[in-house]
């Protein structure tokens, strides 16, 4: 059985959460969990997914900024 990983997914980059969230599917999906594992598992992909969000909405407001700061800069 494994536990689930401390880290903050403050702290997780985008293609790490992802690749953990893969992993917590493939548990998910073994019957073989406790519950008290599986409610641990299910908080952290609800974490994850959270931060994965919240990198998302910022990369959508910053991307176009960013490209709009190259196009000023090229005039």
């Amino acid at each position: 059985m494994s536990e689930v990983d401390p880290t903050s997914p403050a702290d997780v980059g985008y293609a790490a959460a992802m690749r953990e969230l893969d992993d917590i599917v493939r548990r998910l999906d073994d019957d073989a969990l406790d519950i008290d594992t599986l409610a641990a598992e299910v908080e952290r992909a609800a974490d994850l997914i959270a931060a994965c969000r919240e990198r998302l909405s910022t990369a959508r407001l910053r991307v176009p900024q960013i490209v709009a700061d190259l196009d000023t800069d090229d005039v």
